[in-house]
């Protein structure tokens, strides 16, 4: 996949990014976790996910946010990588002004990113959001929530409190006109070490309900993993 590097809001940003075949296509952005923690665009959940929308036919960019790796900047705590994000968005959508719609994925710190990004941008019709900090970010703005996505969770997160994602989600289902489909990855925790074939799996399985891109049979997936 090629590596592009492309303005930011200040300076170049790095990327990789997968032109889908399929004529206008879809897009689909896909969020690193926070970069205090070391968070990169590959880690190797936010790389299963741009994998798995590029398997569907969109076009997928993954990008490093700003001070990570080549992106030029310094970490700005939520504001300037959501104008990071934004600009992502508007960078893809350049190269694909036919592009009938968009998806937002994001693991932890990049899920909030992604809500947030959702917000702003009427395109996004759907987000998958991997561990959202619901317990240390202000999940707030979404009020309303303008679409519906999946989230997932693990049993034994240590670092998010599954209390706190089941609150968060139980306040988006009281809004009408969206659905929101929550999944507890049972023994995974924070990072789903062993369980990103889950991730996966109910990332393709909520995908093909929603009429997302091409469909992947679940079954499929495990008669290629097993020969």
């Amino acid at each position: 996949m090629p590596e592009v590097i492309f303005n930011g809001p200040c300076g170049r940003l790095e990327g990789r990014y997968s032109h889908s075949k399929i004529k206008n296509a879809p897009l689909a952005l896909i969020l690193h976790p926070s970069p205090e923690h070391g968070g990169t665009m590959n880690n190797k959940i936010t790389y299963n996910m741009f994998q798995g929308f590029a398997a569907r036919g969109f076009s997928c960019l993954r990008f490093n946010f700003r001070g990570v790796g080549r992106s030029q900047g310094l970490f700005d705590r939520g504001e300037g990588e959501l104008s990071d994000a934004a600009s992502a968005l508007d960078w893809m959508q350049e190269i694909n002004p036919n592009a009938p719609y968009a998806w937002v994925g994001g693991f932890s710190f990049g899920a909030w990113i992604g809500m947030q990004l959702l917000m702003r941008r009427p395109e996004i019709q759907g987000f998958i959001s991997v561990a959202p900090p619901t317990n240390t970010e202000d999940f707030s703005f979404l009020a309303p929530c303008p679409t519906s996505g999946l989230v997932l969770h693990g049993s034994k997160d240590n670092v998010v409190d599954e209390p706190s994602v089941a609150d968060f989600v139980e306040r988006l289902h009281q809004q009408k006109g969206i659905a929101i489909d929550y999944r507890k990855v049972e023994g995974a925790n924070h990072f789903f070490h062993g369980h990103n074939d889950v991730i996966i799996d109910h990332m393709h399985d909520h995908l093909n309900g929603a009429g997302a891109g091409r469909e992947i049979r679940l079954e499929d997936m495990v008669d290629a993993l097993a020969g």
